[in-house]
């Protein structure tokens, strides 16, 4: 099969990420000596800079990872709803939905926490040796890519007129970020040199007391102080009015990232490993679980009907069941008798209707919005960025894999805290986040907006061991697409006998027969975005099967990463997503 280029192959170290500034932060802490989670830190840090239209350091980081010779864990760098954001709260403010940007949409930040909890676990390297990447790309600038610039101009009014903080760093002298010319966030560099110093001077030449003290300055130092500052002005968000954020001081001081068991799921000899289901992970689970024993031809037309078909099903359980709540029925949700069940719905037909299953017997709860009427306009760019219904890409968000010489192996998807999100802090050079906008106001749902919860979140990396070995980490950016498109790129791997390049290369699709997870949570029963590089007669079948078929741009689904290793010969590969042109591999 053709390939954009070649699955990278050696012995050193790998890293896939979607911007090459990451992959070679990362790479040149593996070649210091530092380890793959090491390198995660770095790139992590990298991506807040230059991707700042996809993450940033007050988003989310959800990881899962492998260190050599012990258990995969998930850290959790997804923070829960402020003690004062009730769905109550909300609806008493006349809001139907949760805005998709402003303060009241911000939960307590999680990236920072979870890259200086996972650093002093599991790190060998000083905050400053790590930091020094991203601060140099702040400081000295970087040339930014061409989205950056497009999503400025997309927001352009909002920041003159509303955002002002937004368009000094963004709009200088009235000019969005330029692809071939330097951009840079003086503000930024500042931010982690201070918190470097500071937290040098308090740590006391100790790396962990270091790493202590960064998190204490984040959560309650100069950091918590400017973010509370900035939730309480009242923003103008995508409700049309100016509100102001429920954050508070003792919101921030009380979380911490913390571990969890991955969700799992055993199929033909592989382990896939996912967040549990206050995220979006085990829909890539139970997809899995309702394939038959016997799979059509890869590739078919009744292969990608099956898939779709199924992807389906999985969100509308989504929908119903999950959410950081407890007594979320995953255990039944991937019972073979279950999944049984629900295969039988599968027809040769494209269905229309969202069919979330009653497992157990329990009655399925649904938000009274799903298919009413939705906002309008005002909305456009305000959730997370995937792709429009017409195959246009709009952006994603950011992921990576990193596995090293030693076995460990990371997947991670940084997000949130994007640019377009809430204006930016003028004292740090970054905004806030947006990510309780996943949450419903209904009351008694299982994703109800409730303090201390956290919103079900669409951020999904993953691994995938085989006989109970880690031997692969793959993720990819998109909302709601990332566990459909992650499902295609597994099944070409594990059932197509694919490489890595050849699996992410290959034509992908999506569809919307499901609410999206971000305001205004509109949907497109029946609704299938492919590729137009896939097989025209596949195409045709498609449609006669009744999906309301759009053909997209030829490399327009999915911005996937992924690692390998062999536990045999300890050969490690790695590929990264063509698509959007910034996407790379790199190793030896």
């Amino acid at each position: 099969m053709f390939t954009t280029r070649p699955t990278l192959r050696g012995t050193f170290g790998m890293v896939s990420s979607t911007h090459w500034l990451a992959s070679q932060s990362a790479m040149a802490v593996l070649e210091g000596g530092g380890n793959a989670f090491d390198a995660a830190v770095a790139a992590g840090f990298v991506l807040h800079v230059v991707e700042p239209h996809l993450n940033g350091p007050a988003g989310e980081a959800p990881m899962i990872l492998a260190p050599a010779g012990a258990p995969v864990r998930v850290l959790c760098g997804q923070g829960p709803a402020p003690a004062g954001a009730s769905a109550a709260h909300y609806r008493g403010l006349g809001l139907d939905f949760v805005p998709g940007t402003g303060p009241l949409a911000a939960a307590v930040p999680g990236a920072f926490d979870a890259w200086m909890v996972l650093l002093r676990d599991y790190g060998t390297r000083s905050l400053a040796d790590l930091l020094r990447y991203a601060i140099g790309y702040a400081q000295d600038g970087h040339p930014p890519v061409p989205r950056i610039r497009i999503q400025v101009e997309e927001v352009r009014e909002l920041f003159t007129a509303e955002w002002t903080s937004s368009a000094e760093v963004y709009l200088r002298d009235g000019a969005a970020p330029t692809p071939g010319a330097l951009f840079r966030n003086p503000a930024l560099a500042r931010t982690w040199r201070r918190l470097i110093d500071e937290a040098v001077a308090e740590g006391g030449g100790d790396r962990v007391a270091e790493i202590e003290a960064a998190r204490r300055i984040w959560r309650t130092g100069f950091i918590a102080e400017a973010m509370l500052r900035q939730s309480a002005r009242p923003t103008m968000d995508t409700s049309g009015e100016r509100h102001v954020g429920t954050l508070t001081a003792a919101d921030l001081a009380g979380w911490s990232a913390t571990y969890e068991e991955p969700a799992t799921y055993d199929w033909r000899g592989w382990t896939l490993c996912k967040m549990g289901p206050w995220s979006q992970g085990p829909v890539f689970l139970q997809q899995l679980a309702l394939l038959p024993d016997e799979l059509p031809a890869y590739g078919s037309a009744e292969y990608v009907h099956l898939l779709i078909e199924g992807c389906k099903l999985a969100m509308a359980d989504r929908e119903a069941w999950y959410g950081d709540v407890p007594n979320v029925p995953l255990p039944e949700l991937l019972s073979p008798s279950y999944n049984a069940s629900r295969r039988a719905l599968i027809e040769a037909k494209a269905s229309y209707a969202l069919r979330p299953g009653s497992p157990d017997g329990r009655p399925p709860r649904l938000s009274s919005r799903i298919g009413g009427s939705t906002p309008g306009d005002e909305a456009e760019g305000a959730g997370e960025p995937s792709l429009a219904s017409s195959g246009e890409t709009r952006g994603d968000t950011c992921h990576f894999d990193i596995v090293d010489q030693w076995g460990n192996m990371i997947s991670a998807t940084p997000s949130g805290g994007w640019l377009q999100s809430n204006p930016v802090i003028p004292e740090l050079g970054f905004p806030l986040g947006t990510r309780l906008q996943m949450a419903w106001l209904d009351e008694g749902l299982p994703n109800t907006l409730v303090p201390g919860h956290r919103p079900r979140t669409t951020l999904t990396p993953a691994l995938a061991l085989r006989d109970g070995v880690p031997v692969m980490a793959f993720g990819t950016p998109g909302g709601d697409q990332q566990d459909q498109w992650q499902l295609h790129f597994f099944l070409s791997v594990a059932y197509g006998g694919l490489d890595l390049q050849a699996a992410i290369d290959a034509p992908n699709w999506h569809n919307t027969s499901f609410p999206s997870s971000f305001y205004p949570r509109d949907m497109e029963p029946g609704v299938v975005i492919l590729e137009s590089r896939m097989d025209e007669s596949v195409i045709e079948d498609l449609r006669r099967r009744g999906h309301d078929v759009t053909v997209g741009e030829p490399w327009s689904e999915g911005r996937l990463c992924a690692v390998a290793r062999d536990p045999e010969s300890g050969v490690l590969s790695a590929a990264a997503n063509p698509r959007g042109m910034q996407g790379y591999a790199v190793g030896r």
